[in-house]
């Protein structure tokens, strides 16, 4: 029994974590546009609805699958600035679990928490070399709830009530989403009428209003009264990258995966090559097996990952082996289905859960998964003074200690796990799919993936059933679990952690051979499906034209 419901539709299908967003890539859907042109819509509209999660002073990536068949990885996440340095943070401690704080939080709040925004120069960038619409066309939704407001949710409301002893001390968002000193009340109208002026100008000048233009100076003028780093040079210099997707084999099924920076692609091939050796459709969903082979896969890919997630433009990042059938195999082969083993944590850094994720496709062909953030909720906690955007705090990825593979350095691409993922069964689209949640994304979307070609679950069903995930630590297990399965797990020396959640909300879209299309969201957020049916009369209808009769 799932709790939510799919949505179908053979004319286009969006699935974002917020009602609203789904509309506004629907609306772009309707009016002619693409995939491309509806998952740049959603955004912008997540950016003004979803507020803690995504913003155009973010970061994120997405993977265009377009009707000709090609694959195309845009990485849009942010950069440290040029001053920053390696040692530019004082470090709390050098072992978990305090390894990546520092004193003051400088590195999780205020201005030299924020890196170099990367969000809007890609997300103009994929609409115009893929898109089909204007820029001020899609961005209409996003300046309409902007402007006139928009109904406040109990989840906006409890990810406000978790950070307001921050958010307080920020006039801009405290007045907004702190009106009398308390959490907006579910239900209530939010208007955010200075950051609909902002998007009006992004509207009508394009990106360069934030790299160069009128609201880039008020980004790096708060910089400089306030200590950040960030400046007009850094601003300037910020830009997406194309790359090429993590391609693997699974099932009978080609998947493709982001690359570094992010982990998802190489690690989510990783652990799918050492259980294909395993049925674990004849293992079952939950069982004791089951749930410690996804453990034991997780620990291995938390074990390499310290050496796979750096922006290759500063590591030497070993996809080929990592990804090879050779390697798994011999990873494979140190498998004790009777004990749970300490395959090493790597450096055990964090990242923030708190992200968002559109999944689109329309009738033609093309297919968006996009996941994007701000990093912590509320990003840095602090909003921009007269423009309504909220800063990133995307510099806590970054590794605060010196010396090491994912430390500080100018111009380096934070890391992330983030995994927009498309699947193909007989070169056309399967399914796509992807989600927040921090350093659970991976694992999460892995599990997804088993979920629908192991256990032959509907995607509805798949994306809301029970997760676990380890780094190499505890081992995290939601309430569907069975109390059976932890008994034995602990039995093989796993140390569990009841949990509520493992990740965030998941978006998915699923392809029948017919062209119909199946989108799901599952409970995990305010997600939303939007399937379009219908169409255009029949060619040669003229109804209502009836000869006059005298």
């Amino acid at each position: 029994m799932t709790e939510k419901h799919p949505a179908t539709g053979h004319r286009g299908m969006v699935v974002t974590n917020h009602p609203l967003a789904s509309a506004a890539g629907a609306e772009m859907l309707l009016a002619g546009g693409n995939a491309v042109d509806a998952a740049i819509a959603a955004l912008f509209t997540l950016t003004v609805v979803e507020p803690m999660m995504v913003g155009i002073l973010g970061g994120g990536v997405a993977q265009v699958r377009l009707a000709d068949g090609r694959h195309v990885i845009v990485d849009g996440l942010s950069t440290a600035p040029a001053a920053a340095r390696p040692d530019m943070y004082r470090t709390v401690s050098d072992t978990l679990p305090d390894y990546q704080e520092t004193i003051g939080r400088e590195n999780h709040m205020g201005p030299r928490a924020v890196a170099v925004p990367g969000a809007l120069r890609a997300w103009c960038h994929t609409l115009q070399r893929f898109g089909t619409m204007e820029l001020e066309d899609v961005m209409q939704p996003a300046i309409r709830h902007a402007s006139r407001g928009w109904l406040a949710t109990p989840y906006l409301h409890d990810c406000v009530e978790d950070c307001a002893s921050d958010l307080v001390t920020d006039a801009g968002l405290s007045a907004t989403f702190l009106p009398g000193g308390t959490p907006v009340r579910p239900g209530s109208r939010i208007v955010r009428a200075a950051y609909a002026e902002t998007l009006r100008l992004i509207a009508r000048i394009g990106d360069g209003a934030l790299h160069g233009g009128p609201l880039g100076d008020a980004v790096t003028d708060h910089m400089a009264a306030h200590g950040g780093l960030i400046t007009r040079e850094d601003l300037l210099a910020v830009a997406p990258i194309e790359r090429e997707p993590v391609r693997l084999f699974y099932r009978g099924h080609e998947i493709f995966g982001a690359p570094p920076p992010s982990s998802a692609g190489v690690h989510i091939s990783q652990m799918l090559h050492v259980l294909e050796g395993f049925d674990l459709h004849a293992t079952g969903f939950g069982t004791p097996d089951g749930v410690h082979l996804l453990a034991e896969v997780l620990k291995m890919a938390f074990a390499d990952r310290a050496v796979a997630t750096a922006d290759p433009a500063f590591v030497d990042v070993p996809v080929h082996r990592l990804t090879s059938k050779d390697y798994a195999v011999s990873r494979r082969a140190e498998l004790d289905m009777a004990h749970a083993r300490n395959w090493g944590p790597g450096i055990g850094l964090t990242e923030s859960a708190n992200t968002t994720h559109v999944t689109v496709a329309d009738a033609a062909g093309n297919v968006v998964a996009t996941t994007q953030t701000i990093n912590s909720l509320f990003g840095a906690r602090f909003a921009i003074p007269g423009t309504g955007m909220i800063a990133n705090n995307y510099m806590y990825n970054f590794d605060p200690h010196p010396g090491r593979a994912l430390s500080v350095q100018p111009g380096k691409r934070v890391f992330t796990s983030m995994a927009p993922t498309i699947a193909l069964k007989d070169g056309r689209p399967a399914f796509a799919l992807g989600l927040p949640g921090g350093l659970k994304i991976f694992g999460s979307a892995m599990q997804a993936i088993i979920n629908l070609l192991d256990h032959r679950m509907p995607l509805q069903q798949a994306i809301e059933a029970p997760r676990v995930w380890t780094q190499g630590h505890t081992l995290h297990l939601e309430p569907g679990i069975s109390e059976e399965t932890e008994a034995a797990l602990r039995a093989r020396g796993h140390a569990i952690e009841r949990v509520k959640t493992v990740g965030g909300g998941m978006n998915a879209i699923a392809f029948a051979p017919d062209g119909t299309m199946t989108g799901a969201a599952c409970w995990r957020a305010d997600g939303t499906a939007v399937g379009l049916g219908g169409g255009l009369a029949r060619a040669g209808v003229r109804f209502g034209l009836e000869p006059v009769r005298r």
